[in-house]
């Protein structure tokens, strides 16, 4: 087995590929470790990206695909069928000892599958810190209260699931007082920050915060 770097991972799962500068942006920020979800490692192979695992149970990997990493990369295949590929690379991850993983290539044209990774992030998140890149979005999952380093102006979206989770935060171009935003009942989408950091206080479930990608990288909020 190929020797573990350092406790950040970038997981590319078999959706949309992800932008080259958008792994590079993450490599330089410390997850250098890669690892793919099975056909994550076509798109791997066509953006010229050698990952460090392959895992999966290869039903979606193409066969030039193997031979091509199979002196470049540990792959570990897993025959179960009782979880996704993606969660079968968490749990590779959490039993290695990752703290934190960027999730690539999560979202693509099946909605169910859409649906279905982000079901996963919030499964998993109080085992390791999770972020989702896609495409021009940033997702992070929360269930404690923080402080976001932010810009006047940057706008950001808040989506909580049931009616047991309150978000309070004054920093917003509306302010959300204890607010409830369940699932199908209420959101709080386009925000927009008014201050150069966000308080948010958050209790009784889990948040996910979406912001733009590229305004993130641009001010260095990540």
């Amino acid at each position: 087995m190929k020797k573990i770097k350092n406790k950040k991972c970038i997981i590319i799962a078999n959706g949309k590929a992800p932008n080259k500068k958008a792994i590079d942006y993450f490599i330089d920020k410390g997850f250098t470790t890669i690892i793919c979800a099975d056909g994550g490692a076509n798109t791997a192979k066509k953006i010229n990206i050698i990952p460090d695992f392959i895992i999966g149970d290869l039903d979606s990997i193409a066969d030039k695909t193997i031979l091509y990493f199979k002196s470049k990369s540990n792959i570990i295949k897993f025959k179960r069928q009782n979880d996704t590929d993606i969660e079968k690379c968490l749990k590779f991850a959490v039993k290695n000892g990752f703290k934190e993983v960027v999730l690539l290539g999560v979202t693509g044209n099946r909605l169910d599958h859409t649906i279905c990774n982000l079901s996963i992030v919030i499964k998993f998140h109080h085992k390791i810190k999770i972020y989702v890149a896609a495409e021009n979005s940033f997702l992070i999952p929360f269930d404690y209260d923080i402080k976001l380093k932010s810009v006047q102006g940057e706008t950001i979206s808040f989506f909580a699931f049931d009616d047991k989770t309150y978000i309070t935060s004054l920093d917003l171009k509306y302010p959300l007082s204890n607010t409830n935003l369940k699932f199908g009942i209420k959101e709080s989408a386009s925000n927009v920050s008014i201050s150069e950091s966000i308080d948010i206080k958050i209790s009784g479930g889990v948040i996910f915060i979406i912001r733009d990608f590229n305004f993130v990288r641009k001010h260095d909020l990540f």
